[in-house]
């Protein structure tokens, strides 16, 4: 009988999707089930994008040049521009979705056996895009206790060896919301400098910070031309989730042209897709002005209530919509799935993500979970009175 490849082997399962089938038969049960799981934004997509799609005049859907649409990549610089971001068309490399970028990016700077730093907990699919490159995750551990702030440097500088290859961060942060001032960003930039590296950083919660609080990109810094490599996605700023678009940026000439070849290799991002985010580029400020109001009621909403349950430990989130709990539990993957399957009040459940598949180092996070702020206050209320209600009858 053939087997599958050890790499197949080792992919690891998403702590986010891989409870799916226990939620399909809490549905089967007629159960309602509030998913605070998963970050699908409950937000509308802005109508102009949804319109620029039904109002089309294309008479062949054909493909587009595989570094995407020279139109649209001169429209995201333009938006980059207006975030102090002075990047150009030709420093950009459309993808499908941010995952692609993050599995370009990698095959582009690692060869198999290669290192990248990460501080953890981090978005799970990072293993995945690791396990598939060929590439080691080394990580810096950083704590709920002090909110997950980033590790000292000298944290990152004892862990860097000849195959280090990069430093990978997200900002605003999943799936602890934290947020890198820009003191941090360029403590960050000052070690890849010294020590020859990438930095790599997931952008795609930029517009999601709180607390008068401004994001501080990578590529604001002068110095990071040949080091810096963006990551990001209309996925979460828009609500297009399920466009699939993303891109790729960075000013080193050598990344991009090489990027440009995986992408080749793909032959184009979607055409339709393509289309629906330029037009999203045109959403009115005041969009973003009530979603991050929206998010930031909703955090304080959901922060305020876990910090009442007795034993739950929960990190304040700066930006995006996460934040990790720790909950007073052994084992959260059990605990998650007994939520599905055996717990409800008055036929209601919750189901949230278990929070080790966040971490690479074994062990860690067990009595953790993600929770994603992306439902309406008045089920964020439900929702945390149910999962009071649980830890209150569980007993691992």
């Amino acid at each position: 009988m053939p087997v599958v490849s050890s790499k197949g082997r080792n992919m690891p399962e998403s702590p986010i999707r891989k409870l799916v089938p226990f939620a399909e038969k809490a549905y089967k049960q007629n159960k309602t089930v509030y998913h605070l799981n998963i970050g699908q934004p409950d937000i509308k997509t802005p109508q102009i994008a949804m319109d620029a799609v039904m109002n089309h005049n294309l008479e062949i859907l054909a493909y587009s040049r595989s570094e995407g649409s020279e139109e649209y990549r001169k429209k995201i610089a333009q938006y980059y521009h207006q975030n102090q971001i002075p990047v150009s068309a030709d420093e950009i490399i459309v993808t499908t979705g941010g995952s692609e970028a993050l599995l370009f990016a990698m095959g582009t700077i690692c060869d198999a056996g290669d290192e990248v730093i990460i501080p953890e907990p981090f978005y799970a699919n990072y293993n995945g895009f690791a396990t598939a490159s060929g590439v080691t995750i080394v990580p810096v551990i950083s704590k709920i206790e002090n909110n997950f702030a980033l590790p000292p440097i000298s944290e990152f500088e004892k862990l860097i060896t000849p195959k280090t290859k990069a430093i990978l961060i997200c900002n605003p942060g999943n799936p602890t919301g934290y947020l890198y001032s820009k003191e941090e960003i360029q403590t960050l930039a000052q070690i890849v400098i010294k020590h020859d590296l990438f930095l790599v950083a997931d952008e795609v919660y930029r517009e999601f910070t709180y607390d008068g609080l401004e994001h501080y990109s990578i590529l604001q810094e002068s110095d990071m031309a040949e080091h810096g490599i963006l990551i990001d996605s209309v996925s979460k700023r828009y609500s297009m989730c399920g466009a699939r678009i993303g891109c790729l940026v960075s000013k080193n000439k050598q990344v991009i042209a090489t990027a440009l070849k995986f992408a080749q290799a793909r032959l184009s991002p979607p055409t339709f897709a393509q289309i629906a985010s330029e037009a999203a580029l045109n959403t009115p400020q005041s969009y973003f002005d009530d979603v991050i109001a929206e998010y930031q009621d909703r955090r304080n909403t959901l922060v305020n209530l876990l910090q009442e349950i007795p034993g739950v430990t929960v990190g304040i989130p700066k930006g995006a919509f996460y934040c990790i709990a720790q909950l007073p539990i052994k084992n959260s993957d059990k605990f998650a799935q007994w939520l599905l399957e055996d717990f409800d009040v008055d036929g209601e459940t919750v189901m949230v993500a278990p929070a080790a598949g966040f971490y690479s180092t074994p062990g860690v996070g067990l009595n953790q979970v993600r929770i994603a702020y992306v439902l309406r206050k008045e089920s964020l209320v439900k929702a945390v009175n149910i999962l009071k209600a649980a830890l209150a009858s569980y007993s691992d």
